[in-house]
C-alpha cells in the first residue's frame, strides 16, 4: 500500500526511496548527508525535513563477488527491494551503494520510477566545475573499478579517470580499508580505525600524485572514512553529498521525477 501523500512534510511534493544496507552504513551515511544538506538549507525542526522511505537490503549478495568471482547475483534482491519502495509510493529511487550500479540498467527496466544514477550525478558535477582533460581520482571497490562505472561517465564528458590498478598493492589497501574483517569499515561500523584511514589517505595522495585535481570516494565506506579534514590535499566530490542534494530537490519539487528519469536512463 502506497503512503498517503497527506502524510508528507509541509511543502513536500515527491517521496524519495532509499535502498540501503549495502554495506551496513550505506544508507545511514546517506541519511546523515541529507540531514546536513537540509540543515544548510535552513531546516531546524522535524517537519522541516522531508519524509523518505528506506529499505535496508542487507541480505543482498555481495556485488564485487558477483562481478569478479562468479558469486550469487544481487539482481533479484535489488529488483525486489526497488519494487517494494516503488509499491510503497516512492517517486524516485536512490541506491546507497556504488557497485550496485553495475545492475542499474537491468533493474531500471523493471521499474516505473527512476533509479537516480550516482555516476551521472558525479560526472556532471565535476565537469561543471573543471575543464575537459581534468584528471579525477577514484577510490572504490574492485567491482566498481572493473565495471568501469565512473570511468565511462567521466570519459563521456572529457574527463580522465585515475585509479589504483586492480591487483596492485595500493588497491589492496583500499580494499582492506573497506572490507578487512578486523579493521575495515564494513566490519567496524562508524568506528573507523586508524589503519583504514591511513590506507585511504595513502591511496588518495597517490591519485593526486598522478595529477588528479579532485578525488571521488567511489564507495560508501570510503565516504565514511575519507573526509576533507583528514585529506585536505584536493577537493573530495562525494557521491552521497550530491545525491543528498538531488533527493532534497526532488522532495520539494525543484527537480521532478521525469527529469531524473531521463538522466538515470541515459546510460
Amino acid at each position: 500500500m502506497a503512503l498517503d501523500p497527506a502524510l508528507l512534510s509541509p511543502g513536500q511534493k515527491y517521496l524519495p526511496g532509499i535502498l540501503g544496507g549495502l554495506g551496513p552504513l550505506s544508507h545511514v551515511q546517506f541519511e546523515r548527508e541529507i540531514l546536513a544538506c537540509n540543515h544548510r538549507r535552513g531546516a531546524r525542526g522535524d517537519r522541516d525535513h522531508p519524509v523518505w522511505l528506506v529499505a535496508s537490503a542487507a541480505s543482498t549478495p555481495g556485488r564485487t563477488g558477483a562481478l569478479l568471482e562468479g558469486g550469487e547475483s544481487p539482481l533479484p534482491h535489488l529488483t525486489a527491494f526497488a519494487r517494494l519502495l516503488e509499491q510503497s509510493g516512492a517517486d524516485a529511487l536512490f541506491v546507497a551503494c556504488n557497485t550496485a550500479h553495475a545492475w542499474h540498467a537491468e533493474v531500471q527496466r523493471s521499474l516505473g520510477i527512476p533509479w537516480v544514477h550516482l555516476m551521472e550525478l558525479v560526472a556532471e558535477a565535476v565537469r561543471a566545475e573543471y575543464p575537459a582533460g581534468t584528471r579525477v581520482g577514484l577510490l572504490g571497490t574492485d567491482g566498481t573499478l572493473s565495471a568501469g562505472l565512473y570511468q565511462l561517465a567521466l570519459e563521456t564528458r572529457g574527463l580522465v579517470a585515475i585509479a589504483p590498478a586492480i591487483g596492485s598493492s595500493l588497491q589492496a589497501r583500499v580494499r582492506e580499508a573497506i572490507s578487512d574483517p578486523e579493521t575495515g569499515i564494513k566490519a567496524t561500523g562508524d568506528r573507523v580505525t586508524g589503519e583504514a584511514r591511513e590506507h585511504l589517505v595513502a591511496a588518495a595522495r597517490w591519485c593526486v600524485a598522478q595529477g588528479a585535481r579532485v578525488v571521488i570516494p567511489a564507495c560508501t565506506e570510503v565516504s565514511v572514512g575519507l573526509t576533507s579534514e583528514l585529506f585536505p590535499d584536493a577537493p573530495l566530490v562525494d557521491p552521497l553529498v550530491l545525491a543528498a542534494d538531488a533527493l532534497l530537490d526532488l522532495a520539494y519539487g525543484r527537480r521532478d521525477p521525469a527529469s531524473l528519469y531521463r538522466k538515470s536512463a541515459a546510460r
